[in-house]
């Protein structure tokens, strides 16, 4: 059992001696095998790194250290606290420049990088896809039909197993091509980080409670919370066409998910704890996309972005897993499953290089044309998981699925029209 969970374990038995003992061991395994427990150890170890480093970062600003500090200590210091006052390096322009100096190009050469980019965002994230669903749901190690192998269940590390490689992959990057001066403060990148780890986490141990197919539908109807939080939180307007595929996509989710029958397969069982993890993704997601936005203010690179948020995932799981002794208890059980270890760094691998080939594909084509590739990859995500796995699907099901992917190319196809029109309205007004 963890070490950190025996720890709290032991102050009760410090409170309630007589009565816990003798229960001690079958009732931590019964509690860690309820994910709200998992989730508030994983909680429990993010805060020893969180309240130590919040402190030091308000002493710091508290005695105005950017202006009386020195030592060998200060660069460091300054760039994880303080950072640059310096906002310039507009990548915008930068990606604007680039995209026009690919359509004076070549037609056929644009059509050879397109079919790259989506070739290369379809292959990654569907096989993360696949691979997501194999060590979260199968059995490793079972050798006869009748042996029932052994699972894997800390989505913890296979988090940091992500991350890891994304951060030396984003590291590497830098350190090859010639990046904006970064301005912003280090420590502002471990909100994003923190909320980045729990949505995959989430994500993750999901997967325990309802089919791939129901995750794939309720990341894909990601819009609605998002639409509601914008207009809740930031009082933003929205067009008669986004209210109307908001509503298209509501009406397919609840199709599909009332129309979802049980097959022999229990992953394909939907239940109430499945529902309240996927919103709890939803909700991690959606902060770290909006705090995400606030930084890019400092004009920094995606790939710089990537390296930040990584590098704090990176000692935010690592310290949590060391803390529950689970890191070791992972790679035990890596060497004992050889696939299980493969199937891991295959994950990895996909990640990293689907977020290079996202960050290239809206680089070269804008996120119109990365937001179909994408909706395209979702829905034969779903396909290929009812392929492999044997997710049944009824007629109104699918039904459902069609309206809310209609819905979504609906909305890109509006976007689109919308930005086409603004830009033509510049030039009219300039000569006004």
């Amino acid at each position: 059992m963890p070490s950190f969970s025996r720890r709290v374990w032991q102050l009760v038995l410090l409170l309630f001696p007589s009565t816990v003992a003798a229960e001690e061991s079958s009732l931590l395994d019964g509690w860690h095998d309820v994910w709200l427990f998992r989730f508030l150890i994983n909680m429990l170890g993010y805060s020893t790194i969180i309240i130590p480093g919040y402190l030091l970062i308000s002493y710091f600003k508290r005695t105005n250290y950017i202006e009386t500090g020195s030592g060998i200590c200060y660069p460091l210091i300054k760039t994880c606290v303080f950072g640059s006052e310096t906002k310039t390096g507009l990548l915008d322009d930068v990606s604007v420049t680039s995209r026009n100096e690919g359509d004076s190009g070549s037609s056929v050469r644009q059509a050879v990088k397109l079919v790259f980019c989506a070739a290369g965002l379809q292959a990654s994230y569907l096989t993360w896809g696949v691979l997501q669903e194999r060590v979260m749901t199968r059995s490793y190690g079972a050798t006869t039909t009748e042996t029932e192998g052994e699972r894997f269940k800390d989505s913890q590390f296979l988090v940091f197993m992500n991350r890891i490689l994304a951060l030396t992959v984003s590291g590497l990057w830098c350190i090859l091509f010639k990046q904006p001066r970064h301005g912003a403060p280090m420590y502002k990148y471990s909100f994003a980080s923190l909320s980045n780890i729990l949505s995959s986490w989430c994500q993750y141990e999901a997967l325990k409670y309802i089919s791939f197919p129901t995750q794939v539908l309720a990341k894909a109807s990601k819009v609605i919370p998002v639409m509601l939080m914008g207009k809740i939180v930031s009082r933003k307007s929205y067009e008669y066409w986004e209210y109307f595929t908001a509503m298209l996509i509501s009406v397919g989710v609840s199709m599909f998910l009332l129309s979802s029958t049980t097959s022999k397969h229990p992953s394909t069982v939907t239940t109430f704890s499945g529902i309240v993890i996927l919103v709890g993704y939803i909700v991690f997601d959606s902060f770290t996309s909006n705090w995400q936005d606030n930084l890019f203010k400092y004009k920094m690179s995606s790939v710089q972005m990537m390296f930040g948020v990584n590098l704090f995932s990176c000692l935010f799981t690592v310290g949590s897993l060391l803390e529950q002794g689970a890191f070791f208890d992972s790679l035990a059980f890596m060497t004992r499953h050889s696939e299980f270890a493969f199937h891991a760094v295959l994950l990895s691998v996909c990640s990293a290089c689907g977020q290079l080939f996202i960050f290239y594909t809206i680089n070269q084509f804008g996120a119109a044309v990365f937001t179909i590739i994408m909706t395209l990859r979702q829905a034969i995500a779903i396909l290929l998981s009812c392929f492999l796995y044997g997710h049944a699907v009824t007629l109104v099901g699918g039904f459902g699925v069609a309206v809310v992917f209609l819905a979504l190319f609906l909305r890109v196809y509006a976007r689109s029209r919308m930005k086409s029109g603004r830009r033509a309205a510049q030039p009219l007004a300039q000569k006004v």
